[in-house]
């Protein structure tokens, strides 16, 4: 996956990167796998803004995609690698021998014309779907689930991966994306190889045009804004917070603030934190 460079004919230009969709291999999506989309704009039932800083943004359709796997023994063939407006990362329609097509997240290196098979007897290779319990260790994943049955919870963004540490009794030691350390039921399922469009994050938006495309609507500064509003606003021309540390519209601390409840039942799975 490569990026694309404008000539710096605008300002906007100048540092606008895009994607080069060398991954894409198919531009219209399945109309069997696609659900509308409702837009709520950030506002509740009663028209009240209860999330900021959302709204607009282009018209999108949902894709349907299958994060459980449960079509075990049964091949599959790629038809096509699509862009999903809904996630970072590309996602691979797939036809079933029955004739079933569903959608799956597109690891790296899954092209047209490749096959994929989920169950406890599909090879290692990427886009493979196993329970964790028949996958070597040291072997690179995605779409791990946290309960079996659930479906693929874990690591889902264009470019991640986790990796298979080590398995002892009915755990398995899961090295995520983030560095966190995690048991996890060796009986839950995860799919085989890195998600592609590893170069998403690279990608510069350039313009505030391209953020409302997205449904982001623009952000105030707390320290331009009146006491009333805000914890930092106020005061004589430019002034400073005020407190010990920067805070939320709520008072809350705004940087380095722990929300995670120390008595999480998950906790006891976490074997070595992210930082």
């Amino acid at each position: 996956m490569g990026m694309k460079h404008y000539k710096p004919v605008t300002p906007s230009r100048r540092n606008m990167t895009v994607s080069d969709f060398s991954e894409i291999t198919k531009k219209t999506p399945e109309k069997s796998l696609l659900a509308t989309k409702k837009k709520n704009a950030g506002r509740n039932s009663y028209g009240r803004i209860t999330v900021r800083h959302q709204g607009g943004g282009n018209r999108q359709k949902y894709r349907i995609i299958d994060f459980k796997r449960k079509k075990d023994d049964m091949e599959a063939t790629v038809i096509g690698i699509e862009y999903d407006p809904n996630r970072s990362a590309n996602i691979a329609l797939i036809e079933y021998t029955d004739g079933q097509k569903s959608y799956i997240l597109a690891p790296l290196g899954l092209t047209n014309g490749n096959k994929v098979m989920s169950g406890p007897n599909a090879d290692i290779k990427p886009g493979n779907c196993l329970p964790i319990e028949n996958i070597p260790v040291g072997t690179m994943i995605h779409n791990i689930e946290l309960n079996p049955g659930q479906g693929g919870k874990l690591v889902r963004a264009a470019g991640t991966e986790a990796q298979l540490m080590a398995k002892e009794g009915n755990y398995a030691h899961i090295r995520l994306a983030s560095g966190e350390m995690r048991l996890v039921l060796s009986r839950c399922r995860a799919t085989i190889g890195t998600i592609g469009n590893n170069d998403h994050e690279n990608i510069k938006l350039g313009k505030a045009g391209r953020t409302r495309h997205l449904g982001i609507r623009p952000t105030v500064r707390g320290s331009v804004m009146n006491p009333v509003d805000h914890p930092h606003g106020g005061g004589e021309g430019r002034a400073p917070v005020g407190h010990a540390g920067p805070l939320t519209p709520w008072g809350k601390p705004a940087l380095g603030y722990k929300t995670r409840k120390k008595n999480k039942p998950s906790n006891k799975f976490i074997v070595k934190r992210r930082k």
